[in-house]
């Protein structure tokens, strides 16, 4: 690396140099050492996109991922990763699109404004997005403003659970069924390692689930490793619509003899392209295997327990900064990671209560300022499995300081 690269570099203050608070959507979670073992072999590496001629255990692995996926969502049908959760958000609006032959969509206004921005860009050739309202207390979707724009165009209902602000949408049945009700698909996005105590949504209606594999055993790596997965069930009316690769098991010219492979493979663009959905790589499948040596790893037990030690976290972080003088959690409700920070009655910014708090060595949660303005001066913090008890009660601590 040249001295000028090092220079540039380390201007940047590391999630590792400071205790950090940020998520939104990227998260410091714990890698157990295996998974860096496992991405990094030669085989994994290198094999550019695992054909036959080169691979070497790349289409088992990624079946083996799909397969425990699988498993976790209670779906059928998981792909190869897309390019990251924005591109499988998108991609499975577009399924949506093409399943129901409509052309609106209809999305939770909780949802962030990086998300929103790329998926109103992936899909603005097929679909019309249209913003639902939320409840101001809960955050959760107002169902009378989606039973007045629900119609005959709509394709897809598209909601996050949790949601972007960290708060569970504990009235995704219902939203399910209104979308049921007008012929309309129910897309839920999903924070994966959530799902070893929450209900996944094919258990409450959801027909497309998308998401991103990041918090499942990958680095931050200055912004995330990121992949994103689709699930649904084994329709062909779903499954031939699925842009991206899926790995099966397939018997081969020798009998009794079996291996892995493409399902439907012309219904990607590795195929001939004019025929494609819509445009598939190769970029993000090493993120699959990390994310399926990690699954392996933690099994069912596992996370149904990291997933209990989040929520008690979660609560706990909340009940510790509803002390603080002049900080408010405006959202009722269970959260899970992330939550949300009124600093409106503090009489300072976010940013420059940030600034403070970065230099007594911690990242303070994103603002929100820009992306909710109806919100005021809120910002979005979240834990994870990797604060203790004692990193919480020190970002209670610092915050009185600096508001006091």
């Amino acid at each position: 690396m040249s001295g000028i690269s090092r220079g540039l570099l380390n201007k940047n203050t590391s999630a590792r140099e400071r205790l950090s608070f940020l998520g939104a959507g990227c998260w410091q979670h714990h890698v157990p050492a295996v998974c860096d073992e496992i991405n990094s072999r030669g085989e994994f590496l290198t094999a550019y996109a695992g054909e036959p001629y080169e691979d070497k255990g790349r289409f088992q692995a990624l079946f083996e991922y799909e397969s425990m996926m699988g498993e976790l969502l209670n779906m059928d049908v998981v792909n190869v990763p897309t390019y990251d959760g924005f591109q499988a958000a998108s991609t499975a609006l577009l399924m949506a699109a093409r399943i129901t032959g409509r052309s609106e969509a209809l999305i939770c206004g909780t949802i962030g404004g990086d998300k929103l921005s790329k998926m109103c860009d992936y899909i603005q050739a097929h679909l019309k997005p249209v913003l639902l309202a939320y409840a101001p207390d809960s955050g959760l979707l107002d169902l009378a403003d989606l039973n007045s724009k629900i119609s005959g165009d709509t394709a897809a209902v598209f909601f996050e659970n949790p949601s972007y602000l960290g708060f569970l949408e504990t009235q995704a049945a219902e939203i399910s069924s209104l979308a049921h009700e007008h012929g309309a698909l129910c897309v839920v996005y999903v924070d994966p390692i959530s799902l070893g105590v929450i209900n996944p949504p094919a258990e409450y209606g959801g027909d497309i689930v998308c998401g991103d594999i990041q918090p499942l055993g990958i680095h931050l790596w200055y912004g995330g490793g990121h992949g994103g997965f689709i699930a649904t069930r084994d329709d062909p009316a779903f499954v031939l619509e699925f842009p991206s690769r899926l790995f099966g098991v397939s018997s081969t010219v020798v009998e009794g003899e079996y291996g892995f492979g493409d399902v439907a493979y012309e219904r990607t663009s590795f195929a001939p392209a004019r025929r494609g959905k819509e445009w598939v790589g190769t970029a993000s499948a090493l993120w699959g295997i990390t994310a399926g040596v990690y699954l392996a790893l933690m099994g069912p037990q596992g996370m149904q327990e990291i997933g209990e030690g989040l929520l008690q976290r979660t609560a706990y972080a909340i009940h510790k900064l509803r002390q603080v003088p002049g900080v408010k959690i405006p959202f009722n409700g269970i959260h899970f990671k992330d939550f949300v920070v009124d600093f409106n009655e503090a009489g300072q910014t976010v940013a420059s209560i940030h600034q403070e708090l970065l230099a007594k060595g911690i990242f303070g949660g994103k603002d929100l300022s820009g992306e909710f303005p109806s919100l005021g001066q809120c910002a979005l913090y979240a834990v994870t499995e990797i604060h203790r008890q004692a990193d919480i009660d020190r970002l209670a601590d610092t915050l009185q300081e600096v508001l006091r």
